[in-house]
């Protein structure tokens, strides 16, 4: 890896696609809050990861390899959060009024996201994920689970999730 500009930080990420979940280091600016970079104007096309850990779940079992660098492109992203026990402040206001956390599983690919989510008290959850325009919803106080990897259970503050690439479902 190159020497970080002066306005630069390395944050450790977790990347979920459809058949993979990666582990890396991500080089950001020192201004960017990774936990919600992904949603920004300056996203990249591909998610350049270093030291990056890989399991494959495409074919068979589960398998493990490690990358020095991997570049995944970012429209295959299905879900992004920083790696724990790192984590930013939340990205809402509390007092924001008219607003309630539902409880929802999100399923990205093998893994089972249980998690909340916020929405409108003026509607209900299928309709606020209609007329939803935002390309990543934050899920938060989530239990991350894998049925093929019995041992994995992460709990995380927050963390981006594609709503065109998952599936919810309602506790």
């Amino acid at each position: 890896m190159k020497a970080l500009a002066y306005d630069e930080k390395i944050a450790t990420v977790m990347v979920y696609t459809n058949s993979m979940l990666v582990r890396g280091d991500v080089v950001a600016k020192e201004n960017v809050r990774v936990s919600i970079w992904l949603r920004t104007q300056g996203v990249p096309n591909y998610i350049h990861l270093h030291g990056a850990q890989v399991i494959s779940f495409s074919g068979g079992a589960p398998k493990t390899s490690s990358q020095n660098e991997i570049f995944i492109p970012t429209v295959q992203v299905n879900s992004f959060h920083l790696a724990p026990p790192t984590h930013d402040p939340l990205d809402y206001d509390a007092s924001e009024l008219n607003r309630t956390m539902q409880l929802a599983n999100v399923m990205v690919g093998s893994f089972n996201f249980k998690g909340k989510m916020r929405i409108s008290t003026q509607t209900d959850f299928g309709t606020s994920l209609d007329v939803m325009r935002a390309s990543w919803a934050s899920v938060y106080d989530v239990e991350i689970t894998n049925p093929f990897l019995p041992q994995f259970n992460l709990q995380v503050p927050m963390l981006l999730v594609n709503p065109s690439h998952v599936i919810f479902g309602l506790v």
